[in-house]
């Protein structure tokens, strides 16, 4: 039976914020610090994923106020 890994080991692969070699420990990082900024990056909403405008005002999401 053939085994998944969520991350592929592609050593060739840089760390996504500084590009250094990443570190098997902290794949796809280099290191826990890069590591720990990317987290914040998506903490502190620094990256987004974008959405339509019509999107997010049709009122129709779980916290809307919209009486039907």
């Amino acid at each position: 039976m053939q085994s998944f890994s969520r991350m592929p080991e592609s050593p060739d692969k840089g760390c996504p914020l500084c590009g250094k070699l990443a570190q098997a420990e902290f794949r796809p990082f280099c290191s826990r610090g890069c590591k720990d900024r990317d987290l914040l990056n998506w903490l502190g909403e620094t990256y987004r994923v974008p959405v339509r405008a019509e999107e997010e005002e049709d009122g129709s999401g779980l916290d809307s106020t919209h009486q039907a």
